[in-house]
């Protein structure tokens, strides 16, 4: 006789994952569960709870990486479990970020010989590279004050209002006045003239962006430098330059080449560039490029050696995986000056397509300029039906992530479209997205309350015109009883008769 036996309810084994015990309740929210459960179930109750996520390859607001090769994935997942600070244990990713670090100052110029080593660090991203950069400029400037015997305890920031969050918060958490120099209706970035105009002898450093985060637009550089060149001249100051060049960094060099906004300008100290962005490696890595070791104050270096060997770290993070230093190599080296020459004029092209195609639909006024990042910031035209955020919140049916935002003060009556162009959004993609936009203006124009809003408006539009048409009529009539009665009385005062 042929035994059997019952599997237990415990051998999960033998159950779909859909119809086990653990997709019948609630996940966890604010407690560690008591128990355990099997893997793939966690990997597929998880998965499935991603899957309300947007798609990374259609969130158009981002400026950040979505795409590399396969073969990077490949180095990614083989050194995620490394950590980077431990530069005694894993010397090689040590000595590949510095190679980054050589390569991208000489990207930017930075008055080094051949084989001179470049004075710069990797960062999480651009915002930690700020962080960096902003400490040293506040160091340099009260170690100066000091010296002159002068109150060293008011140092401010001069910068534009369109510069992003992180400069926001440099300055709050490291008591540094930010002094925003406004933006106005049809100029979006900062003023280089007005900027100047608010530098004071407490100013530490002004920023200028390279890609404004609102247009795309890069602000002049150049023109700031010669305007604080002559201030300085003047004052006896000797205020820098920082350079934001998150989003700009690896574009100007390749398809704007004879811009000059980077070391070539001698009062430019220091830039960050995100790796993570038009650098083209996924989230998390920046970088900050001082332009010699006098603009790093060797105070703010420390010196450890619990990890194997003396280390210098100039970071506010510390532990954090390698992945991205390692991506950041291969993309410089796979590529060289001619991909990302490469790429970014791809995206350039595929930014003019998309340009031109919202154009077309009469129905958009464009905001960002051809020259600068890869994106596309457009306005409606007429916004008394239907405004920008409509428009973005209608998109996400068909997938596309397209931010809505106000402009910064004193332009915040402005709102807009923004697409970000990256090396992953290819023309077809452009054109369709053309199409969507096309079908949800003409779904929000149609739809009933729209008709009837636009019925209401017609009928007021018309009411007005007939009451502009009535009061003609009646001053025009006033304006004839006056003119005869002026006239009766003339003749009255002449011939005494009417």
């Amino acid at each position: 006789m042929v035994l059997s036996k019952t599997a237990s309810e415990s051998d999960v084994s033998v159950h779909s994952t859909f119809a086990s015990r653990y997709v019948r309740a609630s996940l966890p929210r604010f407690k560690m569960p008591e128990n355990s459960i099997p893997k793939e179930a966690a990997f597929q109750i998880i998965n499935d709870e991603l899957m309300l996520d947007g798609n990374p390859r259609l969130n158009l607001a981002s400026f950040v990486t979505t795409w590399m090769e396969p073969e990077c994935d490949k180095l990614i997942m083989a050194s995620i479990n490394k950590n980077y600070v431990d530069m005694d244990e894993y010397p090689v990713t040590t000595e590949l970020q510095n190679r980054c670090v050589n390569m991208i100052a000489h990207l930017f110029n930075a008055p080094l010989g051949d084989s001179e080593t470049a004075v710069g660090v990797g960062t999480v991203g651009s915002s930690e590279a700020i962080m960096l950069a902003g400490l040293a400029f506040k160091r340099k400037w009260q170690n100066k004050r000091k010296a002159e015997g002068k109150p060293y305890d008011k140092p401010n920031i001069v910068t534009g209002a369109n510069v992003q969050v992180c400069w926001e918060k440099f300055a709050r958490y490291f008591e540094v006045e930010l002094k925003e120099v406004k933006l106005s209706d049809g100029y979006y970035v900062m003023d280089p003239e007005k900027a100047v105009q608010m530098v004071d002898e407490n100013t530490i450093c002004v920023a200028a962006i390279l890609g404004s985060t609102l247009n795309g637009e890069f602000e002049d550089v150049k023109l700031l430098n010669d305007l604080l060149v002559e201030k300085n001249k003047s004052t006896g100051w000797d205020t820098p330059i920082h350079v934001d060049a998150a989003s700009g960094g690896f574009i100007a060099p390749f398809i704007y080449p004879e811009l000059e906004w980077d070391f070539r300008l001698p009062l430019v100290k220091s830039i960050n560039v995100s790796g993570h962005k038009y650098g083209l490696v996924y989230a998390g890595i920046g970088w900050v490029i001082w332009r010699n070791k006098e603009d790093l104050p060797e105070e703010l270096i420390f010196h450890i050696n619990y990890l194997g060997a003396d280390q210098p770290t100039f970071t506010l993070n510390f532990s954090k995986g390698s992945s991205q230093v390692i991506a950041q190599y291969y993309q410089l080296i796979r590529l060289g000056y001619e991909g990302y020459r490469n790429v970014m004029e791809n995206c350039r092209d595929n930014m003019l397509v998309l340009k031109q195609g919202l154009e077309k639909t009469g129905k958009f006024n464009i905001v960002s300029k051809d020259n600068g990042v890869p994106l596309v910031a457009f306005s409606l035209k007429d916004n008394s039906l239907h405004n920008e955020f409509e428009v973005s919140d209608m998109l996400r049916r068909f997938g596309w992530i397209v931010p809505a935002y106000t402009m910064p003060p004193d332009a915040q009556h402005v709102t807009v479209l923004r697409v970000v162009i990256r090396e992953d959004f290819s023309r077809t993609l452009a054109e369709r997205l053309v199409i969507d936009i096309g079908k949800v203006l003409h779904e929000l124009e149609t739809l009933p309350s729209r008709i009837s809003a636009k019925i209401v408006l017609a009928n007021e539009e018309k009411d007005a015109v007939a009451d502009k048409d009535k009061k003609d009529v009646q001053k025009e009539t006033r304006e004839i009883i006056t003119a005869w009665r002026k006239l009766v009385i003339q003749r009255k005062k002449m011939n005494g008769v009417c």
